[in-house]
C-alpha cells in the first residue's frame, strides 16, 4: 500500500494504471480526466461490436442474470450509435423478468409484511431466478458480495433496475412501481441498518440516482442519511466503501459529493503501487476510485 500518497499523486496512480487497460474502463477514466488517446473511438466502436456479438438470439448474455445486466450498463455507458441494434433485445429480456416467480418482493410473512417488504407493499422487482435456484453469493461488478440470499435477490433486482434506468426505460409502468417500491421503504433508511442491511439500500439508493423526475425528489435526502453514516476514517462500517461511493457518485448532490470528498483519505491508504486497489474487480474499483478522487480535487467529470 501506498501510505501517505498525495491527492494529485493518487490520481496519477490511478491514471497511469487505467490508461493502459483498452477496456471500458480505460476509456471512461480518459474521458474523465478529459486525456483521450488517438485509437480511443476506434476502441469503443470495437468494443461495443463484441459486446453485441457475444449476445444470444434472445438478447441475454448466455441467459445469465448478473451478465446480461451489466452488460446492458457497458453498452449505455460506453455510448456509441451502434449499441442500438443490441440494446433493444436486451432490454426486452431484462424487463420479461420483473415481477417473475423468484423476486424478492414474492411472498408474505408477518415480519415482512410488517416491514413493508412483500409483496402488498413491493413491485416491479426483477428476479435473477427461479425460487428453486439458489443466486448467493454473488458478486457484482464493483467487487460487493452479497452471501445471504434475500440480501442478494434484492441488490440484482436494483443492479437490473439501475440498468434499464440508465437505458431509457423509466415510463416502463413495472419500472415505476419498482422505483416507487423502493421509495416506499424509506422507514427502512430511518431504522438503518436493522432490517435492510446497508448494503442492500446502498444498491437502492445506486438505482434511485437514476429514477425520473418527479419520483427523484426524496433521493438526495436519502443519500444525506447514508453521508451521515460515514465514519472519521471516511469509511462507513459495515459496508462496502467502493459500492457506497458508486452510488453516492451516481446522485452527486451537495450531500453526496462532501461524503465522496471525506472519503478521499482512506482510497489513498487503501491505493497500491500498481494504481489498483487489488485484484477484487481491479479495473472498476480504481476507476470508481479515480472518480472519487477527481470530486475530491474539484475536477468536473468525476462521473
Amino acid at each position: 500500500m501506498v501510505a501517505a500518497v498525495s491527492l494529485q499523486e493518487g490520481i496519477d496512480l490511478l491514471a497511469r494504471f487505467l490508461s493502459r487497460q483498452a477496456s471500458r474502463q480505460g476509456l471512461l477514466a480518459r474521458r474523465a480526466l478529459a486525456r483521450p488517446a488517438t485509437g480511443d473511438a476506434a476502441l469503443t466502436l470495437g468494443l461495443v461490436r463484441e459486446m453485441s456479438r457475444e449476445l444470444r438470439r434472445d438478447g441475454s448474455l448466455g441467459g445469465a442474470f448478473v451478465p446480461s445486466v451489466w452488460r446492458l450498463i457497458e453498452l449505455v455507458e460506453l455510448g456509441s450509435d451502434e449499441e442500438n441494434a443490441a440494446m433493444h433485445p436486451l432490454i426486452r429480456w431484462i424487463l420479461d423478468r420483473q415481477d417473475r416467480a423468484g423476486a424478492y418482493s414474492e411472498g408474505c410473512a408477518r415480519p415482512r409484511h410488517e416491514q413493508r417488504a412483500c409483496e402488498h407493499f413491493l413491485g416491479g422487482f426483477f428476479a435473477p431466478a427461479p425460487p428453486t435456484q439458489r443466486v448467493a453469493p454473488v458478486t457484482l461488478p464493483n467487487g460487493k458480495i452479497f452471501r445471504v440470499e434475500g440480501a442478494a435477490r434484492f441488490a440484482l433486482s436494483c443492479f437490473a433496475l439501475r440498468a434499464v434506468l440508465l437505458a431509457g426505460q423509466q415510463e416502463q409502468p413495472a419500472v415505476q412501481r419498482h422505483v416507487a417500491s423502493l421509495l416506499g421503504l424509506r422507514g427502512a433508511w430511518d431504522r438503518w441498518g436493522e432490517y435492510f442491511t446497508p448494503d442492500m439500500m446502498i444498491t437502492a439508493l445506486h438505482a434511485l440516482a437514476y429514477a425520473p423526475d418527479p419520483l427523484r425528489g426524496p433521493v438526495p435526502g436519502l443519500a444525506a442519511i447514508l453521508a451521515a453514516r460515514q465514519a472519521e476514517d471516511g469509511a462507513w462500517p459495515q459496508s462496502d466503501l467502493f459500492a457506497a461511493l458508486e452510488a453516492l457518485l451516481a446522485v452527486r448532490s451537495p450531500e453526496a459529493k462532501t461524503a465522496v470528498r471525506r472519503a478521499a483519505p482512506i482510497l489513498l491508504v487503501r491505493l497500491r503501487r500498481d494504481g489498483s486497489f487489488g485484484p477484487l474487480a481491479q479495473q472498476e474499483r480504481a476507476l470508481i476510485g479515480l472518480r472519487a478522487l477527481l470530486e475530491a480535487d474539484g475536477r468536473a467529470g468525476g462521473q
